[in-house]
């Protein structure tokens, strides 16, 4: 059994396909996926998605490379759809200093406020960074301070060094890691798949985004995450079997299924 722990099957991408998509994905032991949401209106289709198929849930926050306009009225609404029942998590927010879509103060400041509303609902975060891994780490210390739980979020698709990895677990974050751990030039991955301890690894699709090495080019999807858990497992020199069980646990305590 496997969990895709970030996906967007909300995404223009899978229009008109999402139940194929869902059923090729259980058919190859993904049983559970999170939809993520990058803006309000994604987020108000990823709870639509997690009400109408069993094994999926959502969550809801606006991500650093969105054209949003963060005002009063983003935050209410983003508050109202992080207390629907199927919705758990905030996210995916943080900082993206890449394309810099926003400037780089109101993209601290939106990320810090879904921070205070995460603590507020008791919610963990998802976490997006991009060439921006200090600024990030500052932010998220002054909020492990003050998070009601944990784990308190997961680093999203991570691409940083095996020691901020472990530095960000430190911090009561779970790490997770998406397709570029199987390219021919997987960077600093496989150093982290390999030091992280396993209760505080997640493994994602990002899908239509980062297909794995077998479909690069192609659009990905959860089905496909199979192949990241596989190429974790072999990293770390266990069997997928065991990695597997693990990698879903993690992902239901982090999202507070199961009674976790």
């Amino acid at each position: 059994m496997l969990f895709d722990s970030h996906c967007h099957l909300q995404a223009d991408a899978f229009e008109g396909e999402v139940a194929e998509v869902i059923a090729r994905a259980q058919d190859a032991g993904v049983t559970r996926m999170a939809v993520i949401g990058w803006d309000l209106a994604s987020s108000a289709a990823a709870l639509r998605l997690a009400e109408q198929y069993d094994g999926v849930i959502a969550t809801a926050g606006i991500a650093p490379h969105d054209e949003t306009r963060w005002n009063d009225s983003t935050r209410d609404a983003l508050r109202e759809l992080a207390q629907h029942p199927r919705c758990a998590a905030i996210g995916e927010c943080g900082l993206d200093f890449h394309y810099n879509t926003w400037p780089r103060d109101v993209q601290r400041a939106v990320f810090e406020q879904q921070l205070a509303l995460a603590a507020e609902l008791g919610k963990p975060v998802v976490v997006h960074c991009r060439d921006a891994q200090a600024e990030t780490l500052d932010v998220l210390h002054r909020h492990a301070a003050a998070a009601p739980r944990r784990p308190a979020g997961v680093m999203h698709c991570y691409s940083g060094d095996a020691a901020t990895a472990q530095e960000c677990v430190a911090l009561g974050f779970l790490v997770s890691i998406a397709g570029p751990v199987t390219y021919r030039n997987p960077r600093e991955l496989p150093g982290v798949a390999r030091a992280v301890p396993l209760d505080a690894l997640l493994v994602e699709t990002d899908a239509p985004f980062l297909a794995p090495q077998s479909k690069r080019g192609k659009r990905n999807e959860p089905a496909y995450v199979r192949e990241v858990a596989q190429k974790v497992a072999e990293l770390r020199g266990e069997p997928l079997e065991t990695i597997a069980a693990a990698l879903s646990r993690n992902a239901a305590r982090l999202f507070g299924l199961d009674g976790a």
